[in-house]
C-alpha cells in the first residue's frame, strides 16, 4: 500500500497528449499553466534515452537528461514533477526498465507509446507495431510495473475489429497498468477519418482502469466545453488533446481560450527561461500560427535562427535581455560558489576534485589539456600522461592524469573520455593554482590561438618545430593536446592502450 500513496491518479483528468516535437518542457509548462490536468513529453526513444546522463542543471532549476553529444533529451523541474508522463518508444522490456528506472524519481508517470503510426516509431517494431505483438506488450508492461515505483501507463490505437480490440486491451489491464490511452482511430487512418467513439467507449465498459480518450481535435474539441462532449461521446473517464491542444493550448482554460497572439508570447517566456532549443521554440510557435505561417510575420519568425531573433520578431527583445542577465548572473553566482568549495582531496599520491569540464566556459580551440601541455613543456617536465577509466553500467569515463610523479583526477564520471582528460587536467591546474583558459580568465601568455597554415608553420622557430616533429610533422590543434592515453573498462573486459 506504500506504493501506492502519492500516485498520479488518472480518472477525471485531462491531459496535453505526446506530440514528437512540441511536447517540450515549455508547451507542457504552459498547459498546466491553462488548466491541463496532467502533460505527456514526446515520445522519446528507449537506445537514446539509455545512453544519457542525468544532470542537475543549477542555473536553469531543471534536471536534463543530457545524451553523448550533449544534446538535451529531456529536460524537466519542479513545476511539472507531480503531473509530466514520460512517454518512450520501446520494443524491449529490459531496455524499457533501464530507461524507466533513469527518470522515475523525476517524473510521475512512465507511459509506453503503442499507438503511433509513423516510421520513425515503428522501426524496430516500437509504436503501433507492438500491437500485432500482444506477448511483447505484455512483457513490457509487466517488467515496467514491476520494476519502478511509479505509474505505468500505455497508449494504442484501436484494432481492426472491436472483438480484438476490446481483447487486447483486457490483455494489458492484467499487467497492472495504472490506465489505458486510447486513439480512435485504426493506425492505417489519419486525422481526415472520423474519430471512433464507439470503439473507445465499448474499451472503457471492458476494464476496470481509467480509459483516457484521444483522436477528437479535429472531429470534436473545438472549444473548453467540447471536451467533456467528447469524454462523454467516448465513455471514457479523462480526455487527451492533441492538435486541439498544440494549435492553442489555453483550450485548456475553463475561461475560455485565449488569442493566440498572446499565447504565443506565454510561450516564448518559457522558451527563454528554460533555454529551449529555438529550432524546436519555432516548429511550436509555427504550428500555432498554422494559415498565417506564410503570412509577412510568419515568414520573418520562419526566418529567425535564435531564441533571441524569434523575441525580436515578437518584439520582446527587452525581456529576452533581462531574462539572459538573470541567468548568466545565477550562473557566475554559482561557479563562484563552486570554486570556494571544489578543495582537492589527497589520499597517498591521488589527488581528487569535484569538478566537471564545460565546454561553453572555454574559448574555441582552447582547452585545459592544453595549458597543463604548455605548462609541463615550460617546467621541462615529461608530458602529461592520461589514464582513463569506463564504466560498463553507462558508459561513463574518468580519467586520471599523471604529471611530476603525481596524479590529479576528477571526483566526478563525464559522459565521454576527452571530457574525462579535461576534468583531470582541470583537477591539476586548480591544484596547483595554474591558469586554465576558462572565459574571462586573466590572460596568461601560456597558450595561443594558432593557425595551421603552411606559412605560420614555417616562420615556427628550430626549437618549436623540432617539438612539433616529435608529435608528427603537421598535428591539428586539437590532436596537439593529446598527450599518451591508456583506457581501461572497469566492471568489464579491458581495452588496449591507445594514443
Amino acid at each position: 500500500m506504500l506504493k501506492m500513496m502519492g500516485r498520479l491518479c488518472f480518472a477525471h483528468k485531462t491531459a496535453l497528449a505526446p506530440m514528437v516535437r512540441v511536447g517540450t518542457l515549455p508547451m507542457r509548462l504552459l498547459a498546466l499553466d491553462y488548466g491541463a490536468d496532467i502533460v505527456y513529453c514526446e515520445e522519446l526513444i528507449d537506445i537514446k534515452m539509455a545512453q544519457c546522463e542525468r544532470v542537475v542543471n543549477d542555473v536553469l532549476e531543471t534536471v536534463d537528461f543530457v545524451a553523448p553529444d550533449e544534446r538535451v533529451m529531456f529536460r524537466t523541474c519542479s513545476k511539472e514533477k507531480g503531473r509530466v508522463v514520460f512517454q518512450m518508444g520501446t520494443a524491449d522490456p529490459e531496455r524499457a526498465l533501464v530507461v524507466a528506472k533513469l527518470v522515475e524519481n523525476d517524473v510521475a508517470a512512465v507511459d509506453v507509446n503503442m499507438g503511433c503510426p509513423k516510421e520513425y516509431s515503428t522501426k524496430g517494431g516500437m509504436g503501433s507495431a507492438l500491437l500485432s505483438d500482444p506477448e511483447k506488450i505484455e512483457a513490457i508492461l509487466s517488467t515496467l510495473v514491476n520494476g519502478i515505483s511509479k505509474p505505468v501507463t500505455c497508449k494504442i490505437r484501436i484494432l481492426p475489429t472491436l472483438e480484438d480490440t476490446v481483447n487486447l486491451v483486457k490483455r494489458i489491464e492484467k499487467t497492472g497498468v495504472a490506465a489505458i490511452a486510447v486513439h480512435g482511430r485504426m493506425k492505417e487512418e489519419r486525422p481526415r477519418h472520423p474519430v471512433h467513439c464507439d470503439y473507445i467507449q465499448a474499451v472503457a465498459e471492458s476494464v476496470s482502469i481509467p480509459v483516457i480518450a484521444n483522436g477528437g481535435s479535429s472531429d470534436i474539441v473545438k472549444t473548453f466545453e467540447d471536451i467533456e462532449k467528447f469524454r462523454a461521446a467516448a465513455g471514457a473517464s479523462s480526455v487527451m488533446l492533441a492538435r486541439a491542444a498544440m494549435w492553442n493550448p489555453s483550450i485548456f482554460r475553463q475561461q475560455g481560450a485565449l488569442s493566440v497572439e498572446e499565447v504565443m508570447e506565454d510561450y516564448i517566456r518559457y522558451a527563454v527561461r528554460y533555454d529551449n532549443n529555438p529550432f524546436n521554440t519555432k516548429y511550436c510557435l509555427c504550428q500555432m500560427l498554422r494559415d498565417r505561417v506564410e503570412s509577412p510575420f510568419g515568414k520573418r519568425l520562419h526566418a529567425a535562427q535564435t531564441n533571441e531573433e524569434i523575441c525580436e520578431v515578437f518584439g520582446m527583445t527587452d525581456f529576452y535581455n533581462k531574462t539572459k542577465a538573470e541567468l548568466e548572473a545565477r550562473k557566475a553566482a554559482l561557479q563562484t560558489n563552486g570554486d570556494q568549495t571544489e578543495q582537492p582531496t589527497h589520499e597517498d599520491d591521488l589527488i581528487t576534485m569535484p569538478v566537471r569540464f564545460e565546454r561553453r566556459d572555454y574559448p574555441p580551440q582552447i582547452t585545459p589539456k592544453m595549458y597543463l601541455l604548455e605548462w609541463s613543456r615550460k617546467e621541462k617536465l615529461d608530458q602529461p600522461v592520461y589514464e582513463t577509466e569506463q564504466r560498463t553500467q553507462d558508459r561513463a569515463f574518468q580519467s586520471t592524469v599523471i604529471i611530476d610523479n603525481k596524479k590529479y583526477r576528477s571526483a566526478l564520471w563525464e559522459k565521454s573520455k576527452k571530457f574525462a582528460e579535461q576534468a583531470a587536467a582541470i583537477v591539476c591546474l586548480r591544484t596547483l593554482g595554474l591558469p586554465e583558459g576558462r572565459i574571462g580568465e586573466e590572460h596568461s601568455g601560456l597558450v595561443n590561438k594558432r593557425k595551421r597554415d603552411d606559412k605560420k608553420c614555417a616562420a615556427l622557430d628550430d626549437s618549436e618545430s623540432a617539438a612539433r616533429k616529435r608529435h608528427t610533422s603537421e598535428v591539428p590543434q586539437e590532436e596537439e593536446e593529446e598527450m599518451i592515453c591508456r583506457t581501461k573498462v572497469v566492471n568489464g573486459v579491458c581495452g588496449q592502450t591507445t594514443r
